[in-house]
């Protein structure tokens, strides 16, 4: 049976659409119909059913595809232990984390780990609520919910939290909020209700009501602009607000607790490529972890 065959119907499997395989595989719809042809002629049964929206595993599929993801995690755990020695690191590794986190920590990091590896390719992905470690859709997550489910390897990387802040120049032309219900004659800077990934991310769902003004965006980075630039008052990471100079915490007793985990799947938690980027996160929120929670 050849390898290539199976390594694209794994792909297909994951991603539930011949188009969407072919982009992760990077070569065209044709080849990766051709290469599940030429696997289900030599298998003689069909492996999936075509949809007008994607592809469906039949049950010969379904049997394939667990024989198919052991065999790539002996491959993977064969690859770690031959591995263990590299001294010059190489090859991808994708890391799907909050945009929050990635921004305002991680990317002004990633440069040590590049000088002491230069043949490593970094990939930073956004974190969905459709996301899959299970699927292969990286190889690395940072994730501010613990997941309960999936072959995962699963470690806490720090607690954090978030308060309200406020520009300065906002807060000398409105008034600063005392309380919450303060909030109704403000400005609110939130997220998109409905484009929020993670549960943990809705704050407090009754800012949503009529009753209050708001600015909605679905990025962490751009809720944290917008609250620099006097468009109102935002629930920030404190990593970020708490040192600008520009902002001004406002109600310091309401306060958001939250965590961030770091995850990889058990089949890859071996490869010295991934190793060395998750130890080089877990170092570096160690040697910083006061900024968390300040």
């Amino acid at each position: 049976m050849d390898w290539d065959n199976i390594r694209v119907f794994l792909s297909v499997a994951r991603a539930g659409q011949f188009l969407a395989a072919a982009r992760q595989l990077r070569v065209d719809h044709g080849t990766v119909s051709r290469r599940i042809g030429a696997l289900e002629t030599s298998l003689g049964v069909r492996l999936f059913d075509r949809q007008t929206t994607g592809c469906v595993l039949t049950a010969a599929g379904e049997r394939l595809l667990e024989s198919a993801e052991e065999v790539e995690a002996q491959l993977l755990r064969a690859q770690g232990d031959l591995s263990q020695s590299d001294v010059e690191l190489s090859g991808t590794v994708r890391i799907a984390a909050p945009d929050g986190f990635t921004t305002l920590f991680l990317c002004s990091r990633l440069g040590k780990l590049k000088a002491k590896y230069p043949s490593l390719t970094i990939q930073l992905v956004p974190m969905s609520r459709t996301f899959s470690l299970s699927k292969r859709e990286a190889d690395l997550a940072i994730t501010i919910e613990r997941p309960e489910e999936g072959r995962l390897a699963v470690r806490k990387l720090v607690d954090y939290s978030l308060h309200f802040y406020a520009a300065k120049d906002y807060l000398a032309a409105n008034g600063t909020p005392q309380t919450a219900a303060d909030l109704t004659r403000h400005n609110l800077v939130t997220y998109v209700q409905d484009l929020v990934f993670a549960d943990q991310l809705n704050f407090m769902p009754e800012l949503y009501s009529p009753g209050y003004s708001r600015l909605e965006c679905a990025s962490a980075v751009g809720q944290l602009e917008a609250v620099r630039n006097g468009v109102g008052i935002g629930i920030l990471h404190d990593y970020a607000g708490s040192h600008d100079t520009r902002l001004q915490m406002v109600m310091p007793d309401i306060v958001f607790e939250r965590s961030y985990w770091i995850i990889t799947h058990v089949d890859l938690r071996r490869l010295s490529r991934v190793r060395a980027i998750s130890d080089f996160i877990i170092e570096e929120v160690t040697a910083q972890r006061a900024i968390f929670r300040p």
